[in-house]
């Protein structure tokens, strides 16, 4: 009798120790995300080749990527779209858990939000129409109307170098100011004006690398800053991504090249 009482206790416990720690890891993934079993995902929906709509449907390099981060956290992927320069303000506002969009790690950005480990290295060109001569350089952007993204690395980058900065939400309406003479050029990425000139071949334009002058620059996923859970689970899937060669496979079909990598 007495030996039954304590197998019967001790399956009890083993029940009792499966439920709670099922409990726990449930209230632990709430926690992490605004909705249980749900990746709420911000990102501009606009910005090829990061992320885009072709035919009608949600694609690009960061869409693939988040996507598949997603289901190794065991989590359906939801994706917000908003422009740029209300984009990081969606996230403290807790409109999404976090935001995936080439969004450049910076020192100030760090201050109030956690990064994931870096996925891309964003590398700087000078677009400008293809007459301009007397635009080779960085130091040559000084005193002119540079089409920008205020809140954008590149933006800080040209209104450092003594640009007049035109302000535009993203690079599709850069590229329309810059080919109608509104603006002298932009600073963008080399990635996003290759997307934009392969649909546009006719666009007399041209991109210098800066890379000399602006080292490429890393983005990663921007998480906020009490959610260091959900940033080290992130982590985690980058690792694994980049150890299988799927972060590698993802640059080159959507840039031509590895941007993966330094």
């Amino acid at each position: 009798m007495k030996k039954k009482i304590i197998v019967t206790v001790i399956a009890l416990i083993i029940v009792i120790t499966a439920v709670l720690s099922i409990t726990t890891r449930r209230s632990s993934q709430k926690s992490e995300t605004i909705t249980s079993g749900t990746l709420t995902i911000g990102l501009e929906g606009t910005y090829a080749p990061f992320s885009y709509r072709q035919n009608g449907k949600l694609t690009g390099f960061e869409v693939e990527l988040s996507t598949k981060i997603a289901k190794k956290l065991g989590l359906k992927p939801k994706y917000v779209q908003t422009k740029w320069d209300s984009l990081i303000a969606g996230l403290g506002a807790k409109r999404y858990d976090v935001v995936f969009n080439d969004v450049g790690i910076t020192a100030e950005r760090q201050k109030n939000y956690r990064f994931s480990s870096p996925y891309i290295y964003a590398k700087t060109v000078l677009i400008k129409p293809t007459s301009a001569t007397d635009l080779k350089t960085l130091a040559d952007i000084k005193g002119k109307k540079m089409a920008q993204s205020t809140t954008s690395n590149f933006g800080a980058l040209a209104k450092k170098s003594g640009a007049e900065i035109v302000a535009v939400p993203g690079i599709t309406e850069a590229m329309n100011m810059v080919t109608t003479g509104r603006a002298d050029g932009t600073l963008n990425d080399m990635g996003a004006y290759q997307v934009w000139k392969k649909a546009n071949p006719s666009a007399k334009t041209t991109a210098i690398d800066l890379s000399k002058e602006s080292p490429a620059s890393p983005a990663g996923a921007l998480i906020n800053k009490n959610n260091k859970a959900l940033q080290e689970k992130i982590n985690q899937a980058l690792t694994d991504l980049r150890a299988d060669g799927t972060l590698k496979s993802l640059s080159n079909k959507y840039f031509n090249t590895d941007l993966t990598v330094k």
